[in-house]
């Protein structure tokens, strides 16, 4: 019986996590797209593309607000 209850509160959370996933795989993408096409960055790209895969919804965030250089 605690795993119907389980899935039911799973269930319920799904309409607020659907959202979040798409945000954090839409912004992960952009990140490495960006990430790929610049010359330079601020740090080795390496450490960029773990930071944006593996920090979830933060790490995208950061690189563009910390690692992009300006280009002008």
């Amino acid at each position: 019986m605690e795993n119907t209850s389980i899935l039911g509160q799973i269930m319920k959370l799904l309409p607020l996590l659907i959202p979040l996933f798409l945000i954090q795989l839409g912004l992960m993408i952009a990140a490495l797209v960006d990430l790929l096409k610049r010359e330079k960055t601020k740090g080795p790209k390496w450490m960029w593309i773990i930071i944006v895969v593996f920090v979830n919804l933060i790490g995208p965030i950061v690189y563009f607000v910390i690692a992009r250089e300006d280009e002008l």
